[in-house]
């Protein structure tokens, strides 16, 4: 008798795709070189605002190894990069939309923003090329700030004369206003949420190739999604059918948003390759990323939360300018909206809660999605404000947190959001328990006979996670479907190839995918492989991104494999003399119930593809199945975390001493790969809380943090050891694996634990605000100033 087999998911089994990677063997966008290969560079504005007077390509055109230069004149009939959600204002009207040009046409409205494309032979001929171009500018003032720029008297577009995009809102106004009114204690916070500039270690990448054969493009590129790419590009930029654009995205050397996006340089290698008849590549040097990736947050808020005499939430009032930079990128307007708004309930049972949210254009670079993507900017505000309130009130920050949980779920939220399961106190209970909050007070006595201030912070998020339905989302906005698809393909051999819509650049796609399949089908995880990122392979997928791959696509995949152990079923019937329902499916092995007939998995895929041998009536050969999920509701993991810092009052010079994370994700497939995301998105989320700020000067609009000279990213010297665990979960109870996101949990819920850390060990100097990045020198301002003040 056999013994059962040992299930996959759950175990921390390593990832299969590491072998390539740590041996140099990966393929990515510029490891690939096509025959006859060009390359291209691109002339940038150095103003972040100016009329474009001339521009005169006639020495470029002339120089050695030159193929082509193209400027914004050019691609005049080419559509712009477009935007993927609209948002309507309060009184209705859709958000200002202004074309975002391939190439600057007669205006350029940030620094970098593209103005002509260079093609030749090598990249040196390209950029001793561009630097031949003489462009002649007229100077304007240039909109910076967001919080002034609806004042500022210059205008980013036409038509939005005072930058306002839109203005948008969410809860009940009234409710809220009645329930301030009668509040026995307001606690009000202004706040910025520091704008971040993406670093993944491979910068962006495109090779773009024509084929005059078929009269078809082929994109290689740094895509988290190539297939909504391909949809944008074709579409809305080249006007030319879908099917004649093939995109790939090989292996991605990380993206955390960044690399969702259609950008416009993707676009313009692939119009001119059909120019110049050869394939043009591009790689971006870390200076351009810096000037042209999308950027992240960016929020200037005021907050007030109203509480009645026992520390009850009574009513939240939220009002937020957030920056869009000069032009929309791909989802740019619902960071601040939906996915940013619709979080402020946080874990708690505010009855009434009202948020509005003005975007506007600047002139800096685009602001779009950086992981967590809204859900960091809700959770920093709402933390905040709640550890604000606590020590206003005298009461423990855990225990005024407890006080408000959401306990009973299905959950409505006065934003929109019904939340599933959940279990808060069970997270922060742990989190106590493993941070040693009873010793604090003896570390914190230790600390101070070293002359070292020591403070302890607390933050307790929620995440909203794969973006669902597309009929809601649809309604919010998005001008796609938000689904994913998968395809499970079963060889004769028995063996397996998965197709899935998501794409993997970081995550661990090829394992967990394949363990969950491997469990579906009784196979070793060696008899799996998982195929992404080619949109001439895969059905279709919309991406990866918002923490949505397992929890969307790969319900997908497992909706295709129930549909693979149908057909199994029937199959097995027919060969064992029995009917189908009396075939059951175990370890691999189609039985008979309460006998011992049976057919392993791999027999019942060679009687698929041999039907001759097995005829079967009415069932098609083959043993290939796919499925599209579009889930009917966000998936909603939450934890609770704490964060001791110690930090010397003579310099400002901080650091964190103990860092605890406690997790809900529902089920976990893969609980090395979970903590490894966890970590991640923890030194991300400390790396702006305490290091990262991207800064422009107010009046020149130029970046004054353009390199990592200036930008200061975490080092592993910068972080402590961390203290991590997710809990025995609340599965999700609207997916078929019970698993919700784990992606971008760091990020969302670390930034407010480290400020509040920092602020309670300044508490004693009377420092109650302090602004992300809390350098050693802000903090010794705000303690100078402190002093002063006493």
């Amino acid at each position: 008798m056999s013994t059962a087999r040992a299930p996959l998911i759950g175990q921390p089994v390593e990832r299969k795709e590491d072998y390539r990677f740590v041996t140099g063997t990966g393929q990515y966008t510029d490891d690939i070189v096509l025959p006859r290969q060009a390359y291209a560079a691109f002339v940038r504005s150095p103003h972040a605002h100016a009329n474009l007077l001339s521009l005169d390509t006639t020495a470029a055109r002339g120089a050695a190894g030159v193929l082509g230069v193209y400027t914004g004149k050019d691609l005049a009939n080419v559509g712009g990069v477009p935007c993927g959600w609209l948002i309507h204002s309060t009184d209705g009207t859709p958000m200002k939309e202004p074309k975002h040009p391939i190439l600057a046409e007669d205006k350029v409205r940030h620094v970098g923003d593209p103005i002509a494309l260079i093609v030749a032979e090598s990249v040196r001929a390209a950029k001793s090329a561009a630097a031949l171009i003489d462009v002649e500018y007229d100077a304007l003032p240039a909109a910076v700030n967001p919080a002034t720029a609806a004042a500022s008297g210059t205008a980013v577009h036409d038509i939005a004369p005072d930058n306002i995009c839109f203005t948008w809102a969410v809860g009940d106004k009234a409710a809220v206003d009645s329930a301030f009114a009668g509040a026995a204690h307001v606690t009000r916070l202004s706040l910025i949420n520091n704008r971040l500039i993406p670093n993944a270690i491979e910068p962006r990448a495109a090779n773009a190739q024509y084929s005059p054969a078929n009269d078809s493009y082929t994109l290689y590129v740094t895509s988290q999604n190539p297939h909504v790419e391909r949809l944008l590009m074709a579409a809305f930029v080249l006007g030319i059918p879908e099917h004649k654009l093939r995109v790939v995205a090989p292996d991605v050397g990380g993206g955390f948003g960044s690399k969702i996006y259609l950008y416009a340089e993707e676009a313009a290698l692939v119009w001119a390759s059909r120019r110049v008849g050869r394939p043009i590549k591009w790689t971006a040097e870390r200076s351009e990323s810096f000037l042209t990736d999308a950027h992240g947050r960016d929020h200037v808020t005021t907050a007030e939360l109203a509480l009645d005499a026992d520390g009850k939430f009574l009513a939240l009032r939220v009002d937020t300018i957030a920056n869009m930079g000069a032009y929309l990128s791909t989802f740019a307007p619902c960071i601040p909206t939906i996915l940013h708004a619709t979080l402020l309930a946080g874990q708690y049972s505010t009855p009434h809660i009202h948020c509005q949210v003005r975007a506007v254009f600047t002139n800096t670079t685009p602001v779009d999605a950086y992981r967590g993507a809204g859900r960091p900017e809700a959770t920093y505000l709402l933390e905040r404000i709640v550890e604000r309130a606590a020590r206003e009130l005298a009461i423990d920050p855990p225990e005024l947190r407890r006080r408000n949980f959401i306990r009973k779920f299905p959950y409505a939220t006065p934003v929109g959001l019904t939340y599933d399961t959940g279990d808060y106190e069970a997270t922060l209970s742990r989190a106590l328990e493993l941070a040693d909050v009873p010793g604090f007070p003896a570390r914190k006595a230790q600390s101070e006979r070293r002359g070292l201030l020591r403070g302890i912070g607390y933050s307790c998020y929620i995440e909203a996670c794969g973006i669902a339905p597309s009929s809601i989302a649809g309604a919010l906005g998005a001008r796609a479907g938000l689904f994913e698809a998968g395809e499970v393909r079963v060889h004769p051999t028995g063996k397996v190839t998965v197709f899935t819509g998501s794409h993997s650049h970081g995550q661990g796609h090829e394992t967990t995918f394949a363990q969950v399949v491997a469990d579906k089908f009784g196979l070793a995880l060696q008899d799996v492989q998982i195929e992404h990122g080619d949109t001439a392979k895969v059905l279709f997928g919309m991406g990866t991104y918002g923490s949505r791959s397992l929890a969307v696509g790969g319900s997908a995949i497992v909706k295709a494999a129930d549909k693979i152990l149908a057909k199994g079923r029937r199959i097995a019937a027919h060969l064992l003399e029995a009917s189908d329902e009396d075939i059951e499916f175990r370890d691999g092995t189609f039985r008979v119930k309460g006998t011992d007939r049976s057919k392993t998995f791999a027999e019942i895929a060679l009687a698929a593809y041999v039907p001759h041998h097995y005829p079967i009536e009415q069932l098609e050969p083959g043993l290939n199945e796919n499925a599209f999920y579009d889930p009917p509701n966000f998936t909603f993991p939450a934890g609770s975390y704490v964060c001791e810092v110690e930090l010397d009052p003579q310099t400002g010079a901080a650091r964190i001493d103990r860092f605890t994370a406690c997790d809900d994700f529902g089920n976990v497939v893969n609980p090395m790969i979970v903590e490894g995301q966890v970590h991640g998105g923890l030194a991300q989320g400390i790396g702006q809380a305490l290091l990262e700020g991207c800064r422009y000067d107010e009046q020149s609009g130029q970046l004054l943090t353009g390199s990592l000279l200036d930008y200061t990213l975490p080092r592993a010297d910068d972080l402590p050891g961390f203290l991590v665990e997710t809990v025995k979960g609340t599965p999700c109870e609207h997916n078929p694996l019970g698993v919700k996101g784990c992606g971008e949990a760091g990020a969302i819920g670390s930034p407010p634990a480290v400020i509040n850390a920092l602020l309670d060990a300044l508490a004693p100097y009377g420092v109650r605000e302090l602004e992300m990045p809390a350098t050693p020198f802000r903090i010794w301002r705000a303690l100078a100033a402190a002093r002063g003040t006493r």
